[in-house]
């Protein structure tokens, strides 16, 4: 009698197929062959492109909200002061405008007038 073949789904909730799992152990990125959605065989999950697999296990187990922060902080993300999100500043001086409205420094947070502000934060001297 041969090996037993082990079965998995697309971890797509559009898709959902039923699909053989004969990958050797080694391999981890995959592609359904019904939706095209690349995921992960390891972890049976779509493709996790910020982490490797075991670092994705480790935060999956302590929950979403800390699979985020560990994103924003290898991104250097900041969150805004007013409501909350987090923004990403990619070029320019230290001060953001946030969606909700809210002036702030990217450095360190503190607010930031939205008439007039110079190239470097005063509070923080950057």
């Amino acid at each position: 009698m041969g090996p037993q073949k082990k079965y998995l789904f697309c971890p797509f909730n559009a898709c959902s197929t039923l699909l053989i799992d004969e990958e050797p152990e080694d391999t981890k990125q995959a592609q359904c062959p019904h939706c095209k959605g690349v995921f992960c065989a390891k972890c049976k999950v779509p493709w996790h492109t910020e982490f490797n697999c075991d670092m994705f296990q480790k935060l999956r187990d302590k929950g979403e909200d800390q699979q985020l922060e560990e994103l924003a902080k290898n991104k250097n993300w900041r969150r805004c002061p007013s409501c909350k999100y987090y923004v990403e500043r990619r070029d320019g001086c230290s001060y953001i405008k946030c969606r909700c409205g809210y002036a702030f420094c990217y450095n360190c947070g503190v607010r930031a007038s939205l008439t007039s502000h110079t190239r470097h934060c005063p509070s923080c001297h950057k």
